[in-house]
């Protein structure tokens, strides 16, 4: 949109480089081009701006294939105004002299245009296309058809209007259609899935099995290896019970060796001193027999004379003799108590004895 300057009673415009200014005044073209910048009066001015820039148009429309299903396109055309004067001429692109806005919508016109331009040719090619081929070369189908139908449109041209080109962005059949098409490649998806989870289950499978092998295959290696370490344990210690078997039968045989010698030193010196001995004792023992036969002969010959002695001796002193052995040996008396009864025996006895 031009920015219009108000200054006493006159106007000022100043356009963008991208809008083609047209300026008419009292029926005479007196400016035109794009980015003008002018002063005009209101009273005698008329003015259209044309932009000249490209300008994209969305569009949606619906359509039916041949097999009565129906799809939504979703296209967009970019186009621009070629010809300004045609299309200033063609369109009502005028343009208020106070605010600069346009009076008319000429750019919603020439999108009805192409929208129905379009349209029609898309159209044409998806009624004769079914579903199936729609969604694979549906694309590129409305795209050359649409693109080739407003090259060849002849209001267009006459319009001033250029196309510059033509997208189709999607082209997609009702929601429960859709779905329904999702189906077999959503299973055939989820078979594959399911297939590569199987299959990495398998391969986990056998992997654990082969993990597994080579663990029994350690365990048996380490068991051998324990076997052979027993083994060898167990020789070890039979040779060290041998060694020291034998060892042991050394030291016994010296020892033994040793005793023998040590015994006979011992019995060759016992036979010394057992000789020496045995001739002193000989000889003590005879000693011994001699004075034990002179002894006896003394012992023989004084109780001979003592009983030669007694024999010669009257009974009242060997009484005597007896009482003063007895005395000899009884035990030491420090008094003696005698009672008239036993005096008066005793007085008796010695009477009647005399």
């Amino acid at each position: 949109m031009a920015d219009i300057t108000r200054r006493l009673g006159w106007r000022h415009l100043r356009g963008a480089p991208t809008a083609h200014i047209r300026h008419h005044r009292s029926g005479t073209l007196a400016h035109d081009g794009p980015g003008l910048s002018f002063w005009f009066r209101p009273l005698t001015a008329a003015l259209s701006e044309v932009p000249v820039d490209d300008r994209e148009l969305a569009m949606t429309f619906h359509a039916r294939t041949v097999d009565f299903q129906d799809v939504a396109v979703q296209a967009t055309v970019t186009y621009r105004v070629g010809d300004p004067a045609l299309a200033a001429a063609r369109l009502d692109f005028s343009i208020d002299p106070d605010t600069g806005a346009w009076r008319g919508s000429p750019l919603e016109q020439l999108g009805t245009l192409l929208t129905e331009t379009a349209q029609q040719h898309a159209l044409d090619v998806l009624a004769r296309t079914p579903l199936s081929a729609a969604l694979v070369d549906g694309v590129t189908a409305v795209r050359e058809r649409v693109a080739a139908g407003l090259a060849a449109e002849p209001r267009l041209p006459a319009t001033g209007i250029e196309i510059v080109a033509v997208r189709v962005v999607a082209l997609r059949p009702e929601p429960e259609v859709e779905r329904a098409l999702r189906t077999p490649a959503r299973e055939q998806i989820q078979q594959e899935a399911d297939r590569a989870t199987y299959e990495r289950r398998a391969v986990a499978v056998e992997r654990e099995r082969a993990i597994a092998e080579n663990e029994l295959a350690s365990r048996i290696e380490l068991a051998r290896r324990e076997e052979q370490l027993v083994d060898q344990r167990g020789t070890n210690a039979r040779r060290e019970a041998e060694e020291n078997a034998a060892a042991d039968k050394v030291r016994a045989e010296a020892e033994a060796t040793r005793l023998v010698r040590l015994a006979e030193a011992e019995a060759a010196r016992a036979v010394a001193l057992g000789d020496a001995e045995a001739t002193r004792s000989l000889r003590l023992a005879r000693a011994e027999a001699e004075a034990a036969r002179e002894v006896g002969e003394a012992r023989a010959q004084a109780q001979a004379a003592w009983l030669r002695v007694h024999a010669d001796v009257d009974v009242a002193t060997l009484h005597a003799l007896t009482g003063t052995r007895l005395a000899e040996n009884l035990p030491h008396i420090d008094s003696l108590t005698v009672s008239p009864d036993v005096l008066t025996g005793l007085l008796a006895r010695l009477g009647a004895s005399q």
